[in-house]
């Protein structure tokens, strides 16, 4: 009995000590996560309110608008090698994500408000702009509602509203799905968890991108999609823009596309798992003067297209803001 006594005391002890080493390991990387999501992190006082954004490079200023389980860093990762174009970058965190505050209306509508308050703000009266996923909505509504001061549109695999009669390239993500992975990443240590036990599973359900593709990319690309991956961290300073993002690509309502005068571009791939090669490809259809450039694989994250994907846009962005 003595002896069974023992063995149960090192067991608890040694559990006790797992627990402590993976706390000790879970807080240490949350709080690299959150002194990472605040570097090059400028908070702008503009007629809208606080908006959070950072800059790289110089030359022909273009916005940035981040996708879901993003912020100013996304934007950032995604368009810092633009910056190498002689394009000023310019990432902006949008409604609920990190230190840029939800007002009551967070709609994309007030969003493109805010994205001119803080180009009016940084004194650029004429500026391209980026959407990236679920930045497109806000995107389109800047280059609607302020066709003078958005020289050129881009919108990479964005979220768009099609009309039911358009061909889905994907289906839809149920409401049960909807509902697990924002219990994911409504929670620091879940999200955590899910990374450090099951990456290939957060790259397939998260980022909408088959893991399968990740291996054969270049190291570059490689490094990137662990780092949009980690970088999602810390979610509980992205909580309510996520939510407020799956809530819109439920109810999305059609835009006047016919109204965007600028030049457009709009990329996706086939197997992206939150099906935008269908939305993006309706978009460009819709919007005069717009491009599709539609790829059979990547996945959400474009992988594999890297350089293709910002040598298109560096070219419109230089090609239609120099003229």
């Amino acid at each position: 009995m003595k002896h069974r006594h023992y063995t149960l005391l090192a067991i608890m002890a040694g559990l006790g000590l797992a627990i402590i080493a993976i706390h000790t390991r879970y807080r240490n990387d949350l709080g690299r996560a959150a002194a990472r999501a605040a570097q090059g992190s400028v908070l702008a006082n503009t007629r809208c309110g606080p908006i959070e954004y950072q800059e790289a490079g110089t030359g022909i200023p273009l916005l940035v608008i981040h996708g879901s389980g993003g912020g100013h860093d996304q934007g950032m990762d995604f368009a810092r090698p633009l910056a190498q174009h002689g394009i000023r970058v310019i990432a902006v965190s949008r409604f609920g994500y990190l230190r840029t505050p939800r007002p009551a209306d967070a709609s994309p509508q007030a969003q493109a408000d805010a994205h001119v308050c803080l180009l009016d703000a940084l004194g650029i009266e004429r500026a391209a702009v980026l959407g990236l996923s679920a930045g497109g909505p806000s995107a389109m509504q800047a280059a609607i509602r302020y066709p003078d001061r958005v020289g050129a549109l881009v919108l990479v695999v964005p979220l768009v509203h099609k009309p039911e009669s358009a061909m889905a390239s994907a289906p839809p993500v149920s409401d049960e799905k909807d509902e697990w992975l924002l219990r994911l990443v409504g929670s620091d240590f879940l999200y955590w968890s899910a990374l450090k036990l099951a990456p290939d599973q957060v790259i397939r359900h998260l980022l909408a991108t088959p893991p399968e593709l990740v291996p054969d990319a270049g190291a570059r690309e490689r490094e990137h999609v662990k780092e949009l991956a980690e970088h999602v961290l810390p979610v509980s300073l992205r909580a309510a823009g996520l939510r407020d993002d799956t809530r819109l690509g439920k109810s999305l309502k059609p835009y006047a596309l016919e109204a965007i005068r600028a030049p457009t571009l709009a990329i996706s791939a086939r197997d992206d798992g939150f099906g935008t090669y269908a939305n993006a490809r309706y978009a460009a259809s819709r919007i005069p003067h717009a491009r599709f450039i539609g790829f059979e694989n990547g996945g959400h994250l474009l992988v594999g297209h890297d350089d293709e994907v910002l040598a298109e846009i560096a070219k419109l962005v230089q090609g239609v803001m120099a003229r």
